[in-house]
């Protein structure tokens, strides 16, 4: 079957290139993507929880807040996971601390 392929492109044929001909080019590549997947990404959730840690952990009796879910209310107890937070004139719920998203300055809640 040799008579099907030319001597001249068989002989042409160069052999793959052994060794670490570009292996510091791909790691800068690598050591690129790190960075920018750190500052990009990993960084600001890192920042957003530790904000929502300190939201949680400083949460008090007569604090207005908002739930993950868009439900504004004033917090009446706080407990270990828990906080209930009234709605409406007697109409308390209770939530998971961690299902709080923010919370509202004083007086926020009237002007609703």
């Amino acid at each position: 079957m040799s008579f099907l392929i030319p001597a001249a492109y068989a002989d042409a044929a160069a052999p793959a290139a052994a060794g670490p001909a570009g292996t510091g080019f791909e790691w800068v590549f690598l050591i690129g993507f790190l960075v920018i997947f750190y500052l990009m990404i990993w960084r600001p959730q890192a920042k957003r929880a530790k904000e929502h840690k300190n939201l949680l952990g400083n949460l008090q009796k007569g604090d207005e807040v908002v739930t993950s879910g868009g439900i504004a209310g004033k917090v009446t107890k706080v407990a270990d996971d828990f906080v209930v937070v009234e709605v409406s004139d007697n109409v308390e719920l209770k939530f998971q601390k961690a299902a709080i998203a923010a919370t509202l300055p004083k007086g926020t809640l009237k002007a609703i």
